[in-house]
This record gives structure tokens, sequence and C-alpha cells, in this order.
């Protein structure tokens, strides 16, 4: 049994995934954006899930969540979901939550960040970004090619941690619309596998997967002085240093 913190936990794919490693015997903890929100969690906390609480695009909130993860014991692994598509938390929830909560967060054993396909079309560019999402200077796909960029810098510098990325598909979620075109039982099985499977197979890092096929991210991800421009623009922005 592993102990695994999977944030955006109330709905969409953090939630399947939630469920799929709960009744897989993991122990879980579960993550929502507001005490009402949490509520929606009761179900997971009846199978002995524990909640921690905190909006993710306040800086504030994101330490919280943090110290609250950490009073509770030394994650196996972390499920960094948490996502939006548009909007003034744009910046701050895809890409400074997963930094800082990686950097305050006891390092465990197993990481994975969510992507898209859409990364592909993102640009590695960070002029003029505003990470406090107080002006739009970024889209959707730029933020996830921001985050990929992140795990593969983790991937690289953690030696001792399997850092892995997943492109879920464009499933039916809130998020995703009505209109995705990919199934939303898929969604979450490599994330949960990645973390929750004692697999040779998964005990790799530095990978990009869809539906537990290795595929290759976008050229711009691995670029080595772009992961160090960015991890320098987070730093200095958040005040909060990768250890």
């Amino acid at each position: 049994m592993s102990r695994i913190f999977v944030t955006g936990s109330v709905e969409g794919l953090g939630r399947s995934a939630a469920e799929a490693l709960i009744s897989a015997g993991h122990e879980l903890v579960v993550h929502a954006r507001n005490d009402r929100r949490a509520d929606a969690l009761d179900d997971l906390v009846a199978k002995g899930a524990h909640v921690v609480v905190g909006d993710l695009a306040r800086m504030d909130d994101v330490r919280a969540v943090a110290e609250g993860v950490n009073r509770l014991g030394r994650m196996d692994a972390v499920i960094h979901n948490a996502g939006v598509e548009q909007g003034a938390s744009l910046l701050p929830v895809n890409v400074v939550a997963p930094y800082v909560l990686t950097a305050l967060i006891e390092r465990p054993a197993r990481l994975v960040y969510i992507s898209s396909g859409m990364h592909r079309g993102g640009r590695p560019d960070l002029t003029d970004v505003d990470w406090s999402g107080a002006r739009r200077t970024h889209s959707y796909s730029d933020s996830k090619l921001f985050v990929t960029a992140l795990a593969l810098f983790i991937a690289r510098t953690w030696p001792d941690v399997f850092t892995n990325v997943v492109d879920p598909g464009w499933v039916p979620t809130r998020m995703g619309g009505a209109a995705a075109s990919d199934d939303l039982r898929l969604g979450h099985v490599t994330q949960a596998w990645l973390v929750g499977s004692d697999d040779p197979e998964v005990q790799v890092t530095g990978r990009y997967w869809f539906h537990q096929a290795r595929q290759q991210p976008a050229p711009a991800t691995g670029d080595e002085a772009f992961q160090e421009e960015l991890v320098y623009s987070l730093a200095r922005y958040t005040g909060v240093t990768l250890p």
C-alpha cells in the first residue's frame, strides 16, 4: 500500500484516479479548493482518505496545502492533477502551484504531472510572463508546455524520484467539455498506474505518456536552457526554491 496525494480530486480525472487508487488499497490524500467542495469527498473519507483544502490560485493556500500534506507524513507519490483551462487562475493553478507544491512537499518516490496534447502548440517564451494571473499573458497550451518542461527538469535534477508526465487525452470532463472525443474511462488509468503499480515498466523517469504508451513531447520541453529559465522565473516570483 502506498500513500498518494492527488490534487484536484473532487471531480473529473482527479476523482477517477483517487477512486481507482483507494479501491486498490492505497492510502489517499485528496484535495478540494474549499470546504464546500470538500463535502463531495465524504464518500472517499469514509473509505479512509484524508482531505486537504486550499485554493491553488492563492499562494498562501498553496503553502497551507503543502503543510497539511506534510503533517500527514511523507507521501509515496503525488499526482499534480489540478488544472484550469482559462481565466485569471490559468498560470497560478497550472504551473505555479505544481512548482510550489513540488518544492514544499517532502520529496516522494514518484511524481506525476498532468499535461495535454495541446502543449505542442505552446510557446517556450517567458517574455512578460505574469505568474500572478493579474494579466493574461499566456495560453492554456503555453501553461501545459511549461508544466511539462518543469516535470522534465525535476526528472533530470532529482534522479532518485520517478517523475513522469501524462497526457490524459481530450476527455469529456467539466473542463474538457461534452464534445471531447477521447474515452473518459481511460483518462485516469495511466496516472494511477504510474503511482500505484509495481510494474517494472513504470519504474522510469522523464517519460511522457498517453494511455500507458510512451510518446515524445514537444522538443522545447526538453531544452535544458529553457527549463532552467522557467524554474528561475518561478523561484523569483514565488520566493520558493526547489531543494
